[in-house]
């Protein structure tokens, strides 16, 4: 049964180096968790990361700059962007059967994002792209963004909402007070992180985006980004969205969830009752979620699906996801 991981990440020099000239290495904590033995795996796209694919039972990664990706560089990430697809497509081709491209875009310039991507998936055979949500004060649910969203649909590639530090003023008014390292978890992997990205796909439901584009597919890691526990909150909003169906349609028809490495059957129970086991999709969060001892087999092996299940699970999910990608 092949294991394939959707959430998986990667880094360049370029990308650091840019990241370091911006001085988001100050400003923004994920940026400088990216170091030590985590830096060296996300640079790493050889031998050790497939010796730790191995150890973990995963047979495929889907590679995808780590966030913040490129949301805070401006016109020059057009190239940046460029250079880091070519080296994702260079690494898919060295290890054929082991590794699968989702396109960086220069997501703060939208139309050449869009063509970046056209690019990426038409020429390089990507099958999706991620992306972290805000880029300065926009929502990804701004008209500015339209055309990565909309080309997205056309080529009927998925878009994997990653998580990304929440803006400054958020994280003075609801993840500080504590010493600078707390406060530095809280607001990213503690809980800043996942409250983000999920009211980025509750705010493209709410902006009517799927009214607009029915074929637009959402990927949501770790569960669902919070979304899923509140689904119930989110459909009283039904009598005042003014969207064409009730929240609870979109959940089923656009959102895929994903693992992220969070190994817990009954998230996978509550994922599952929300959104479909047709709608469930694995990954490890590589680097950041990695654990020795078959960790990612022996989840798929106790996960308590059935044996179609587990298949689906596995890689079948996803691979129906992309088959119908227009190239």
């Amino acid at each position: 049964m092949t294991l394939l991981g959707i959430e998986e990440h990667v880094l360049t020099p370029e990308v650091t180096e840019a990241w370091r000239a911006l001085g988001l290495d100050a400003v923004d904590p994920c940026v400088a968790f990216h170091s030590s033995a985590i830096e060296r795996r996300l640079l790493d796209v050889g031998q050790e990361r497939i010796a730790l694919m191995d150890e973990t039972g995963l047979d495929v990664q889907v590679l995808s700059l780590t966030t913040p990706a490129l949301h805070d560089l401006g016109p020059e990430s057009v190239e940046i962007a460029r250079r880091t697809n070519d080296a994702i497509a260079e690494t898919v081709a060295s290890h054929p059967g082991r590794f699968q491209g989702m396109a960086t875009l220069p997501v703060s310039m939208p139309d050449e994002a869009a063509l970046e991507l056209d690019r990426c998936v038409r020429s390089l055979g990507f099958v999706g792209t991620m992306l972290c949500g805000r880029v300065g004060p926009d929502n990804l649910d701004h008209p500015r963004f339209e055309p990565i969203l909309r080309c997205a649909e056309a080529l009927r590639v998925p878009i994997l909402l990653h998580p990304r530090t929440p803006p400054q003023g958020v994280r003075e008014a609801y993840y500080s007070g504590f010493t600078p390292d707390i406060d530095a978890a809280l607001a990213t992997y503690g809980l800043g992180w996942h409250y983000d990205a999920g009211l980025q796909f509750v705010r493209l439901v709410l902006a009517g985006t799927f009214d607009r584009m029915p074929g637009l597919q959402i990927v949501l890691g770790h569960w669902g980004e919070l979304v899923l526990f509140y689904a119930e909150r989110l459909a009283a909003m039904d009598r005042v969205a003014g969207l064409a169906h009730p929240i609870a349609v979109y959940l089923r028809r656009n959102l895929y969830v994903t693992a992220s490495g969070m190994f817990l059957p009954h998230y996978l129970g509550r994922a599952a009752a929300i959104v479909g086991t047709e709608r469930l999709l694995f990954s490890t969060d590589f680097p950041y979620q990695y654990r020795p001892g078959q960790d990612a087999r022996r989840f798929l092996d106790q996960c308590g699906l059935d044996e179609a299940g587990k298949a689906a699970f596995a890689s079948g999910n996803w691979l129906g996801l992309t088959q119908s990608i227009v190239r």
